[in-house]
């Protein structure tokens, strides 16, 4: 009899102390990836590569970035819905995760459902810029002659943000744009400088030197406030309405289920990289600016994707947007 407790003892010291170890061991143990929708390069993988090196450096395990580019966002999104939650396979994001429930009518997988925000983490406005020849040299004077004639406008992409953009534009200031989309921001911004297409909805880091060096116009932008990177633009809100008030945001996000301390974990860590000046400055300097400290939690981050996912629905609807092909 007392062999058999023994042997039961020992049976149980053996379980517990397999188990143990896996249960304690602290996140993270191993390495985690952020997958960026986009190809390298553009502003979404580079504020993912600045998590990534951030992170990297306060959890002290490695946080790697993976590009993972095709349908829309949508091949990227997926995989990160559908994937285990445990926390070693994030998702970096844009405003174009929310307009995309609206814009694709099957997508294999429910954005709010199948995904947890952990945080919002920055964003900036949108600037309108104009072919240098374009006759207008301010907002007021462009949209003078948009009511008289139709303007070209190019887009990077069908459905995409700034395609959102310049239909909410012309739904608001009641003018035709004939929309002319491109394969992604630069192309189309050559053709802005070249004299090809008459205006583009660009980030203002992305354009200011040029807008500065005279390549192209700069007309409007869509804050409530003028942009200290671009103090002579005005300011599309204050001519249109609160509708044209436009940020191209960050998010970060991890598959529905993942454990709310590992969640946690990651929103005040991420709380306190965009508030290490070292990190923040380089944004700001460029007029990218990051949330404020009271929408930073996972709380606000699901009620900031519920409204924008309400919103650019609208816009898509309104619009008759198609989904990218």
């Amino acid at each position: 009899m007392m062999k058999r407790i023994a042997a039961v003892a020992l049976a149980v010291i053996a379980v517990f102390a397999v188990v143990a170890p896996v249960t304690a061991q602290p996140y993270p143990s191993r390495t985690v990836t952020i997958i960026v929708p986009y190809p390298a390069g553009g502003p979404t993988d580079q504020v993912a590569r600045v998590l990534a090196q951030s992170l990297s450096d306060k959890l002290k395990q490695n946080f790697i970035v993976e590009n993972v580019s095709g349908g829309g966002t949508t091949i990227a999104t997926n995989r990160v819905a559908k994937a285990t939650p445990d926390g070693y396979l994030l998702l970096i994001h844009n405003l174009q995760i929310s307009a995309n429930v609206a814009l694709y009518k099957n997508l294999p997988f429910d954005t709010e459902k199948d995904l947890t925000p952990i945080m919002f983490i920055n964003n900036n406005p949108l600037v309108l810029v104009g072919r240098k020849t374009l006759e207008p040299n301010t907002l007021t004077e462009l949209l003078a002659l948009m009511k008289k004639q139709t303007i070209k406008a190019a887009t990077p992409g069908v459905g995409a943000t700034g395609h959102l953009a310049t239909s909410l534009l012309a739904q608001e200031a009641k003018v035709k744009i004939d929309l002319i989309p491109y394969r992604g921001a630069a192309p189309a911004l050559q053709d802005i400088a070249g004299g090809h297409v008459d205006l583009f909805f660009a980030t203002p880091q992305s354009v200011v030197q040029q807008v500065k060096a005279g390549q192209m116009k700069a007309y409007g932008i869509t804050a409530k406030e003028k942009s200290p990177q671009l103090p002579n633009v005005e300011s599309f809100v204050k001519a249109l309405g609160p509708k044209l008030e436009i940020l191209y945001w960050h998010a970060i996000f991890a598959p529905a289920g993942t454990p709310e301390a590992i969640i946690n974990k990651l929103n005040a860590t991420l709380q306190e990289i965009v508030s290490d000046p070292a990190v923040a400055k380089p944004w700001t300097d460029t007029g990218v600016m990051p949330y404020a400290k009271d929408q930073r939690s996972t709380a606000a981050a699901r009620a900031i994707l519920k409204s924008e996912i309400a919103r650019w629905g609208q816009v898509v609807r309104d619009n008759n947007i198609p989904a990218p092909q």
